[in-house]
């Protein structure tokens, strides 16, 4: 990438990314005649500066941090392991939603416009350059298939907002166990430099890992909801015996 495309891929500006140069936070591009090429890790880099300075860490301090990081270690070590913490964790591209095609999909959005509104609240479109944007192509799909089957828009919109309270749990518990036995007996044993690589490994494991066991357990869960559902249902218009 060029300088150009590397601050519109972090959504910085190229005098940052100059300015990170200078201090020393961020490594010096490939140079190629007077042209100089950025990769991945440095995205990762500048991905992983601005998350610390989100929790409220100044350029000081994440350039004290970043030094201790990378004495005695190997710079692509570092590099690779900021880049697994910072990759996002779904492949998809948002996607541009025509109105019409939002209206005829979710026809109850005329008649009740604050389920529209409700939808951007929750995130699941988002308002861009006077558009509407779905960031997840996904879930705009599952709501879409839902209310086809004759799910009202209301109670898909509750049932989203449960299910991100689900997955935020889900999600934290995975973290703890992460950080419980791989990153807290890599820090307690003092961070050491040939460890990095495989914290890196592991970290990246856990991303696959992660999404395979919910798949199998939402599987396996939803084959004995829809068991005792049908049950429940035949019981229903069965005769029921004569007590006498």
């Amino acid at each position: 990438m060029t300088i150009d495309e590397l601050a519109r891929e972090a959504g910085a500006t190229t005098r940052n990314i100059r300015a990170y140069q200078t201090r020393g936070l961020l490594p010096s591009p490939r140079m190629e005649g007077r042209v100089g090429y950025y990769d991945e890790g440095h995205l990762a880099r500048l991905k992983y500066i601005d998350s610390l300075q989100e929790r409220g860490f100044s350029l000081a301090a994440i350039q004290c941090l970043l030094d201790a990081w990378e004495e005695g270690r190997g710079l692509n070590d570092v590099l690779g392991f900021e880049e697994a913490l910072t990759a996002p964790w779904s492949d998809e591209t948002p996607e541009r939603i025509p109105l019409e095609r939002l209206m005829e999909q979710f026809p109850e959005g005329l008649e009740h416009p604050e389920l529209l509104l409700r939808s951007i609240e929750l995130g699941l479109l988002v308002e861009v350059d006077g558009e509407l944007e779905a960031p997840s192509p996904r879930l705009y799909r599952v709501g879409a298939e839902l209310v086809a089957a004759g799910v009202p828009l209301a109670a898909v919109l509750d049932e989203y907002e449960r299910l991100v309270a689900d997955a935020d749990r889900i999600a934290g518990r995975f973290v703890e166990l992460f950080e419980s036995n791989v990153w807290e007996p890599f820090v307690a044993d003092g961070m050491p430099a040939e460890r990095l690589a495989l914290v890196t490994e592991a970290l990246q494991r856990a991303r696959p890992t992660a999404s395979m066991a919910m798949d199998a357990a939402l599987a396996h869960a939803m084959e004995r909801a829809v068991a005792a559902s049908a049950a429940r249902q035949v019981a229903r218009f069965l005769p029921r015996a004569d007590p006498g």
